[in-house]
Protein backbone atom coordinates (compact mmCIF):
# COMPACT_ATOMS: atom_id res chain seq x y z
CA UNK A 1 0.00 0.00 0.00
CA UNK A 2 2.93 2.27 0.88
CA UNK A 3 4.23 1.86 -2.68
CA UNK A 4 1.04 3.12 -4.23
CA UNK A 5 1.13 6.22 -2.06
CA UNK A 6 4.71 6.85 -3.09
CA UNK A 7 3.67 6.66 -6.72
CA UNK A 8 0.89 9.16 -6.17
CA UNK A 9 3.38 11.53 -4.63
CA UNK A 10 5.53 11.30 -7.75
CA UNK A 11 2.56 11.87 -9.99
CA UNK A 12 1.61 15.01 -8.09
CA UNK A 13 5.15 16.31 -8.35
CA UNK A 14 5.15 15.68 -12.06
CA UNK A 15 1.91 17.52 -12.40
CA UNK A 16 3.20 20.51 -10.45
CA UNK A 17 6.36 20.52 -12.47
CA UNK A 18 4.65 20.72 -15.84
CA UNK A 19 1.87 23.07 -14.74
CA UNK A 20 4.38 25.46 -13.17
CA UNK A 21 6.47 25.20 -16.27
CA UNK A 22 3.63 26.67 -18.25
CA UNK A 23 2.75 29.45 -15.85
CA UNK A 24 6.28 30.55 -15.04
CA UNK A 25 8.23 30.17 -18.26
CA UNK A 26 11.41 31.72 -16.99
CA UNK A 27 11.43 32.39 -13.31
CA UNK A 28 14.67 32.15 -11.42
CA UNK A 29 12.81 32.06 -8.12
CA UNK A 30 13.93 29.58 -5.52
CA UNK A 31 10.45 28.14 -5.12
CA UNK A 32 10.12 27.39 -8.78
CA UNK A 33 13.60 25.87 -8.88
CA UNK A 34 12.50 23.57 -6.09
CA UNK A 35 9.44 22.43 -8.03
CA UNK A 36 11.47 21.75 -11.14
CA UNK A 37 13.95 19.74 -9.18
CA UNK A 38 11.27 17.59 -7.61
CA UNK A 39 9.62 17.05 -10.96
CA UNK A 40 12.95 15.99 -12.44
CA UNK A 41 13.31 13.30 -9.80
CA UNK A 42 9.70 12.28 -10.40
CA UNK A 43 10.25 11.79 -14.10
CA UNK A 44 13.28 9.64 -13.49
CA UNK A 45 11.73 7.64 -10.71
CA UNK A 46 9.04 6.29 -12.94
CA UNK A 47 11.89 4.82 -15.02
CA UNK A 48 12.19 1.36 -13.49
CA UNK A 49 8.41 0.98 -13.59
CA UNK A 50 8.47 1.81 -17.30
CA UNK A 51 10.52 -1.32 -17.95
CA UNK A 52 7.46 -3.34 -16.86
CA UNK A 53 9.50 -5.53 -14.50
CA UNK A 54 8.01 -8.11 -12.12
CA UNK A 55 6.56 -6.45 -9.00
CA UNK A 56 8.94 -8.55 -6.86
CA UNK A 57 11.90 -6.99 -8.65
CA UNK A 58 10.50 -3.47 -8.36
CA UNK A 59 10.12 -3.96 -4.60
CA UNK A 60 13.76 -5.02 -4.32
CA UNK A 61 14.84 -2.03 -6.43
CA UNK A 62 12.98 0.34 -4.10
CA UNK A 63 14.51 -1.38 -1.06
CA UNK A 64 17.98 -0.93 -2.56
CA UNK A 65 17.38 2.80 -2.78
CA UNK A 66 17.70 3.01 -6.55
CA UNK A 67 15.77 6.07 -7.60
CA UNK A 68 16.16 6.05 -11.35
CA UNK A 69 17.91 4.06 -14.04
CA UNK A 70 21.30 5.18 -15.33
CA UNK A 71 21.94 5.84 -19.03
CA UNK A 72 23.20 2.29 -19.51
CA UNK A 73 20.19 0.77 -17.78
CA UNK A 74 17.84 2.90 -19.90
CA UNK A 75 19.49 1.70 -23.06
CA UNK A 76 20.06 -1.96 -22.16
CA UNK A 77 17.31 -3.26 -19.88
CA UNK A 78 14.36 -2.97 -22.30
CA UNK A 79 16.28 -4.99 -24.91
CA UNK A 80 17.88 -7.40 -22.47
CA UNK A 81 14.57 -8.45 -20.90
CA UNK A 82 13.36 -9.47 -24.37
CA UNK A 83 16.23 -11.94 -24.61
CA UNK A 84 18.33 -9.97 -27.09
CA UNK A 85 22.09 -10.48 -27.22
CA UNK A 86 23.82 -7.40 -25.84
CA UNK A 87 27.37 -6.11 -25.93
CA UNK A 88 27.80 -3.09 -23.70
CA UNK A 89 30.71 -0.89 -22.82
CA UNK A 90 30.25 1.71 -20.12
CA UNK A 91 32.41 3.25 -17.45
CA UNK A 92 32.41 1.48 -14.13
CA UNK A 93 29.87 2.84 -11.72
CA UNK A 94 27.19 3.25 -14.36
CA UNK A 95 25.10 0.31 -13.26
CA UNK A 96 26.08 -2.42 -15.74
CA UNK A 97 25.76 -5.20 -13.16
CA UNK A 98 22.15 -4.30 -12.44
CA UNK A 99 21.42 -4.58 -16.17
CA UNK A 100 22.19 -8.30 -16.37
CA UNK A 101 21.07 -9.10 -12.82
CA UNK A 102 17.62 -7.54 -13.34
CA UNK A 103 17.12 -8.79 -16.89
CA UNK A 104 18.13 -12.34 -15.91
CA UNK A 105 15.87 -12.40 -12.85
CA UNK A 106 13.05 -10.93 -14.95
CA UNK A 107 13.25 -13.76 -17.48
CA UNK A 108 14.08 -16.80 -15.36
CA UNK A 109 11.41 -19.38 -14.55
CA UNK A 110 13.22 -21.49 -11.93
CA UNK A 111 13.05 -25.28 -12.51
CA UNK A 112 14.29 -27.57 -9.73
CA UNK A 113 17.78 -28.93 -10.39
CA UNK A 114 18.38 -26.81 -13.50
CA UNK A 115 20.95 -24.06 -13.99
CA UNK A 116 19.29 -21.43 -16.21
CA UNK A 117 21.85 -18.64 -16.09
CA UNK A 118 25.64 -18.62 -16.01
CA UNK A 119 27.67 -15.51 -15.23
CA UNK A 120 31.44 -15.67 -15.70
CA UNK A 121 33.95 -13.08 -14.50
CA UNK A 122 37.72 -13.02 -14.12
CA UNK A 123 38.22 -12.58 -10.37
CA UNK A 124 36.82 -14.17 -7.22
CA UNK A 125 36.04 -10.77 -5.72
CA UNK A 126 33.93 -9.78 -8.70
CA UNK A 127 32.16 -13.17 -8.69
CA UNK A 128 31.32 -12.73 -5.02
CA UNK A 129 30.09 -9.18 -5.57
CA UNK A 130 27.87 -10.19 -8.53
CA UNK A 131 26.43 -13.08 -6.54
CA UNK A 132 25.50 -10.60 -3.78
CA UNK A 133 23.70 -8.41 -6.32
CA UNK A 134 21.63 -11.40 -7.46
CA UNK A 135 20.81 -12.23 -3.84
CA UNK A 136 19.84 -8.62 -3.12
CA UNK A 137 17.52 -8.24 -6.13
CA UNK A 138 15.93 -11.69 -5.70
CA UNK A 139 14.85 -11.02 -2.10
CA UNK A 140 11.17 -11.33 -3.09
CA UNK A 141 11.78 -14.25 -5.47
CA UNK A 142 12.35 -16.96 -2.83
CA UNK A 143 12.26 -19.81 -5.39
CA UNK A 144 15.29 -18.47 -7.28
CA UNK A 145 18.60 -19.77 -5.91
CA UNK A 146 22.02 -18.30 -6.66
CA UNK A 147 25.49 -19.75 -5.92
CA UNK A 148 29.02 -18.59 -6.54
CA UNK A 149 31.91 -20.91 -7.52
CA UNK A 150 35.60 -20.00 -7.62
CA UNK A 151 38.99 -21.57 -6.93
CA UNK A 152 40.63 -21.53 -3.52
CA UNK A 153 37.61 -23.29 -2.00
CA UNK A 154 37.61 -27.07 -1.67
CA UNK A 155 35.91 -28.33 -4.84
CA UNK A 156 34.05 -31.02 -2.85
CA UNK A 157 32.00 -28.29 -1.14
CA UNK A 158 30.89 -27.06 -4.57
CA UNK A 159 30.12 -30.58 -5.81
CA UNK A 160 27.96 -31.28 -2.75
CA UNK A 161 26.12 -28.01 -3.18
CA UNK A 162 25.34 -28.77 -6.84
CA UNK A 163 24.10 -32.23 -5.90
CA UNK A 164 21.94 -31.24 -2.93
CA UNK A 165 20.84 -27.66 -3.61
CA UNK A 166 21.33 -27.01 -7.30
CA UNK A 167 21.14 -23.23 -7.97
CA UNK A 168 19.24 -21.69 -10.90
CA UNK A 169 21.90 -19.01 -11.36
CA UNK A 170 25.61 -19.75 -11.20
CA UNK A 171 28.22 -17.00 -10.88
CA UNK A 172 31.84 -18.05 -11.12
CA UNK A 173 35.36 -17.86 -12.49
CA UNK A 174 36.08 -19.85 -15.69
CA UNK A 175 38.62 -22.26 -14.13
CA UNK A 176 36.36 -23.56 -11.37
CA UNK A 177 33.18 -23.57 -13.50
CA UNK A 178 34.97 -25.58 -16.21
CA UNK A 179 36.32 -28.09 -13.67
CA UNK A 180 32.81 -28.66 -12.27
CA UNK A 181 31.31 -28.95 -15.77
CA UNK A 182 33.99 -31.38 -17.02
CA UNK A 183 33.41 -33.60 -13.97
CA UNK A 184 29.70 -33.60 -14.85
CA UNK A 185 28.80 -32.08 -11.48
CA UNK A 186 27.57 -28.91 -13.12
CA UNK A 187 25.15 -29.48 -16.00
CA UNK A 188 24.98 -26.58 -18.46
CA UNK A 189 22.49 -28.10 -20.88
CA UNK A 190 19.60 -25.90 -19.65
CA UNK A 191 21.45 -22.58 -19.66
CA UNK A 192 19.33 -19.87 -21.32
CA UNK A 193 21.45 -16.85 -20.31
CA UNK A 194 25.23 -16.71 -20.73
CA UNK A 195 26.86 -13.55 -19.34
CA UNK A 196 30.46 -12.35 -19.30
CA UNK A 197 31.31 -9.43 -17.04
CA UNK A 198 34.54 -7.53 -17.73
CA UNK A 199 34.54 -9.67 -20.87
CA UNK A 200 37.69 -8.15 -22.36
CA UNK A 201 39.73 -9.35 -19.36
CA UNK A 202 38.54 -12.91 -19.97
CA UNK A 203 38.90 -12.90 -23.73
CA UNK A 204 42.28 -11.15 -23.95
CA UNK A 205 44.03 -13.79 -21.84
CA UNK A 206 44.25 -16.77 -24.21
CA UNK A 207 44.14 -19.37 -21.40
CA UNK A 208 40.98 -17.89 -19.97
CA UNK A 209 39.50 -17.45 -23.45
CA UNK A 210 40.02 -21.19 -24.07
CA UNK A 211 38.18 -22.01 -20.84
CA UNK A 212 35.32 -19.63 -21.70
CA UNK A 213 34.99 -21.16 -25.18
CA UNK A 214 34.92 -24.67 -23.78
CA UNK A 215 32.23 -23.72 -21.25
CA UNK A 216 30.29 -21.91 -23.99
CA UNK A 217 30.26 -25.06 -26.13
CA UNK A 218 28.64 -27.01 -23.29
CA UNK A 219 25.63 -24.67 -23.26
CA UNK A 220 22.69 -24.91 -25.72
CA UNK A 221 22.98 -23.13 -29.06
CA UNK A 222 19.76 -21.21 -28.44
CA UNK A 223 20.44 -18.81 -25.56
CA UNK A 224 20.87 -15.15 -24.72
CA UNK A 225 24.46 -13.92 -24.57
CA UNK A 226 25.35 -10.65 -22.84
CA UNK A 227 28.81 -9.13 -22.45
CA UNK A 228 29.78 -6.09 -20.40
CA UNK A 229 32.97 -4.18 -19.82
CA UNK A 230 34.30 -0.73 -19.01
CA UNK A 231 36.92 -1.09 -21.73
CA UNK A 232 36.32 -2.77 -25.07
CA UNK A 233 39.12 -2.20 -27.53
CA UNK A 234 38.43 -2.26 -31.26
CA UNK A 235 40.43 -5.53 -31.42
CA UNK A 236 38.38 -7.39 -28.83
CA UNK A 237 34.90 -6.38 -30.11
CA UNK A 238 34.94 -8.86 -33.04
CA UNK A 239 36.02 -11.61 -30.62
CA UNK A 240 33.02 -10.84 -28.39
CA UNK A 241 30.68 -10.88 -31.37
CA UNK A 242 31.71 -14.41 -32.33
CA UNK A 243 29.75 -15.60 -29.30
CA UNK A 244 26.62 -13.69 -30.33
CA UNK A 245 23.89 -13.43 -32.91
CA UNK A 246 23.30 -9.90 -34.18
CA UNK A 247 23.85 -8.27 -30.77
CA UNK A 248 22.64 -4.87 -29.78
CA UNK A 249 25.78 -2.80 -29.28
CA UNK A 250 26.01 -0.01 -26.75
CA UNK A 251 29.25 1.89 -26.30
CA UNK A 252 29.23 4.60 -23.67
CA UNK A 253 32.67 5.93 -22.84
CA UNK A 254 31.19 8.80 -21.03
CA UNK A 255 27.64 9.97 -20.37
CA UNK A 256 28.08 12.49 -23.18
CA UNK A 257 29.03 9.95 -25.81
CA UNK A 258 25.88 7.88 -25.80
CA UNK A 259 25.73 7.17 -29.49
CA UNK A 260 22.56 5.97 -31.14
CA UNK A 261 23.46 3.67 -33.98
CA UNK A 262 21.18 3.71 -36.99
CA UNK A 263 19.38 6.95 -36.17
CA UNK A 264 19.07 9.59 -38.93
CA UNK A 265 18.71 13.12 -37.49
CA UNK A 266 17.50 16.28 -39.26
CA UNK A 267 16.07 19.71 -38.41
CA UNK A 268 13.60 22.06 -40.11
CA UNK A 269 13.77 25.85 -39.72
CA UNK A 270 10.31 27.42 -39.67
CA UNK A 271 8.12 29.96 -37.88
CA UNK A 272 5.97 28.91 -34.90
CA UNK A 273 2.77 29.40 -36.95
CA UNK A 274 4.04 27.06 -39.71
CA UNK A 275 4.48 24.06 -37.42
CA UNK A 276 1.01 22.51 -37.82
CA UNK A 277 1.05 22.72 -41.60
CA UNK A 278 4.56 21.23 -41.72
CA UNK A 279 3.63 18.44 -39.35
CA UNK A 280 0.63 17.52 -41.51
CA UNK A 281 2.84 17.40 -44.60
CA UNK A 282 5.43 15.23 -42.85
CA UNK A 283 2.89 12.73 -41.56
CA UNK A 284 1.48 12.45 -45.09
CA UNK A 285 4.86 12.13 -46.78
CA UNK A 286 6.83 9.88 -44.43
CA UNK A 287 6.55 6.13 -44.11
CA UNK A 288 6.30 5.15 -40.48
CA UNK A 289 5.27 2.29 -38.25
CA UNK A 290 4.65 4.50 -35.25
CA UNK A 291 5.68 8.06 -34.48
CA UNK A 292 6.11 10.01 -31.23
CA UNK A 293 5.66 13.82 -31.34
CA UNK A 294 7.11 15.74 -28.40
CA UNK A 295 5.70 19.10 -27.24
CA UNK A 296 6.66 21.30 -24.31
CA UNK A 297 3.46 21.57 -22.26
CA UNK A 298 0.30 19.78 -21.26
CA UNK A 299 -1.99 22.23 -23.03
CA UNK A 300 0.00 21.99 -26.28
CA UNK A 301 -0.15 18.18 -26.13
CA UNK A 302 -3.93 18.22 -25.77
CA UNK A 303 -4.40 20.87 -28.49
CA UNK A 304 -2.12 19.24 -31.04
CA UNK A 305 -3.66 15.83 -30.48
CA UNK A 306 -7.16 17.29 -30.97
CA UNK A 307 -6.03 18.90 -34.22
CA UNK A 308 -4.50 15.64 -35.54
CA UNK A 309 -7.62 13.65 -34.70
CA UNK A 310 -9.74 16.24 -36.53
CA UNK A 311 -7.45 15.77 -39.56
CA UNK A 312 -8.16 12.01 -39.35
CA UNK A 313 -4.75 10.99 -38.09
CA UNK A 314 -4.77 7.96 -35.70
CA UNK A 315 -3.42 9.98 -32.78
CA UNK A 316 -3.48 9.64 -28.99
CA UNK A 317 -1.81 11.78 -26.31
CA UNK A 318 -0.18 11.23 -22.93
CA UNK A 319 0.74 13.99 -20.50
CA UNK A 320 1.08 14.62 -16.78
CA UNK A 321 -2.38 16.15 -16.47
CA UNK A 322 -3.83 12.62 -16.61
CA UNK A 323 -4.11 10.08 -13.84
CA UNK A 324 -1.48 7.34 -13.76
CA UNK A 325 -4.20 4.83 -14.66
CA UNK A 326 -5.28 6.78 -17.74
CA UNK A 327 -1.66 7.17 -18.84
CA UNK A 328 -0.97 3.46 -18.54
CA UNK A 329 -4.10 2.59 -20.48
CA UNK A 330 -3.09 4.94 -23.28
CA UNK A 331 0.53 3.79 -23.19
CA UNK A 332 -0.60 0.17 -23.56
CA UNK A 333 -2.96 1.09 -26.38
CA UNK A 334 -0.10 2.76 -28.26
CA UNK A 335 2.37 -0.01 -27.45
CA UNK A 336 -0.07 -2.60 -28.81
CA UNK A 337 -0.36 -0.60 -32.02
CA UNK A 338 -3.99 0.53 -31.76
CA UNK A 339 -2.85 4.08 -32.55
CA UNK A 340 0.11 5.00 -34.71
CA UNK A 341 0.80 8.54 -33.48
CA UNK A 342 1.55 9.55 -29.91
CA UNK A 343 1.67 13.20 -28.84
CA UNK A 344 3.51 13.54 -25.55
CA UNK A 345 5.30 15.79 -23.09
CA UNK A 346 8.75 14.84 -21.77
CA UNK A 347 7.07 12.50 -19.36
CA UNK A 348 7.46 9.87 -22.09
CA UNK A 349 10.97 11.02 -22.97
CA UNK A 350 12.80 8.54 -20.80
CA UNK A 351 12.78 4.79 -20.62
CA UNK A 352 9.54 4.26 -22.49
CA UNK A 353 10.17 1.52 -24.93
CA UNK A 354 8.02 0.78 -27.93
CA UNK A 355 9.73 -1.19 -30.63
CA UNK A 356 7.56 -0.04 -33.52
CA UNK A 357 8.46 3.63 -33.11
CA UNK A 358 10.76 4.57 -35.96
CA UNK A 359 10.19 8.33 -36.09
CA UNK A 360 10.41 10.98 -33.39
CA UNK A 361 9.37 14.57 -34.14
CA UNK A 362 10.38 17.39 -31.80
CA UNK A 363 7.44 19.71 -32.50
CA UNK A 364 8.86 21.88 -29.72
CA UNK A 365 12.60 21.93 -29.16
CA UNK A 366 13.64 20.20 -25.92
CA UNK A 367 15.18 22.37 -23.21
CA UNK A 368 18.57 20.66 -23.15
CA UNK A 369 20.90 18.31 -25.01
CA UNK A 370 20.13 15.60 -22.46
CA UNK A 371 16.40 15.77 -23.04
CA UNK A 372 17.03 15.75 -26.79
CA UNK A 373 19.00 12.51 -26.49
CA UNK A 374 16.31 10.82 -24.42
CA UNK A 375 13.54 11.91 -26.76
CA UNK A 376 15.20 10.85 -29.99
CA UNK A 377 16.30 7.65 -28.29
CA UNK A 378 12.67 6.52 -28.52
CA UNK A 379 13.26 5.91 -32.26
CA UNK A 380 15.76 3.47 -33.65
CA UNK A 381 15.78 1.30 -30.54
CA UNK A 382 16.53 -2.41 -30.65
CA UNK A 383 19.43 -1.55 -32.93
CA UNK A 384 16.96 -0.79 -35.71
CA UNK A 385 16.84 2.26 -37.93
CA UNK A 386 15.01 5.43 -37.03
CA UNK A 387 14.49 9.07 -37.96
CA UNK A 388 14.44 12.14 -35.69
CA UNK A 389 13.17 15.50 -37.00
CA UNK A 390 13.38 18.66 -34.91
CA UNK A 391 11.48 21.90 -35.53
CA UNK A 392 13.68 24.98 -35.00
CA UNK A 393 11.55 28.11 -34.59
CA UNK A 394 13.64 30.56 -32.54
CA UNK A 395 17.18 31.56 -31.67
CA UNK A 396 16.97 29.66 -28.38
CA UNK A 397 15.92 26.54 -30.37
CA UNK A 398 19.02 26.99 -32.56
CA UNK A 399 21.09 27.30 -29.39
CA UNK A 400 19.90 23.94 -28.07
CA UNK A 401 20.54 22.33 -31.47
CA UNK A 402 24.12 23.66 -31.44
CA UNK A 403 24.56 22.30 -27.93
CA UNK A 404 23.34 18.85 -29.08
CA UNK A 405 25.71 18.77 -32.04
CA UNK A 406 28.67 19.83 -29.98
CA UNK A 407 28.04 17.56 -27.07
CA UNK A 408 27.30 14.38 -28.99
CA UNK A 409 29.76 15.24 -31.75
CA UNK A 410 27.23 14.87 -34.55
CA UNK A 411 26.38 16.97 -37.55
CA UNK A 412 22.61 17.46 -37.89
CA UNK A 413 21.62 18.71 -41.33
CA UNK A 414 18.46 20.36 -42.59
CA UNK A 415 15.79 17.91 -43.77
CA UNK A 416 16.22 17.43 -47.54
CA UNK A 417 13.28 17.75 -49.97
CA UNK A 418 13.43 14.02 -50.63
CA UNK A 419 14.48 11.51 -48.01
CA UNK A 420 15.27 7.92 -48.89
CA UNK A 421 12.86 5.69 -46.95
CA UNK A 422 15.42 2.90 -46.68
CA UNK A 423 17.62 5.08 -44.44
CA UNK A 424 15.09 5.12 -41.61
CA UNK A 425 12.65 2.24 -42.28
CA UNK A 426 13.66 -1.25 -41.16
CA UNK A 427 13.92 -3.41 -44.28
Amino acid sequence: MGDARGNEAYEEELLDYEEEDEKVPDSGSKVNGEAVKKGYVGIHSSGFRDFLLKPELLRAIVDSGFEHPSEVQHECIPQAILGMDVICQAKSGMGKTAVFVLSTLQQIEPSPGQVSALVLCHTRELAYQICNEFVRFSTYLPDTKVSVFYGGVNIKIHKDLLKNECPHIVVGTPGRVLALARDKDLSLKNVRHFILDECDKMLESLDMRRDVQEIFKMTPHDKQVMMFSATLSKEIRPVCKKFMQDPMEIYVDDEAKLTLHGLVQHFIKLAEMEKNRKLNDLLDALDFNQVVIFVKSVSRAAELNKLLVECNFPSICIHSGMSQEERLTRYKSFKEGHKRILVATDLVGRGIDIERVNIVINYDMPDSADTYLHRVGRAGRFGTKGLAITFVASTSDSGVLDQVQERFEIDIKELPEQIDTSTYMPS
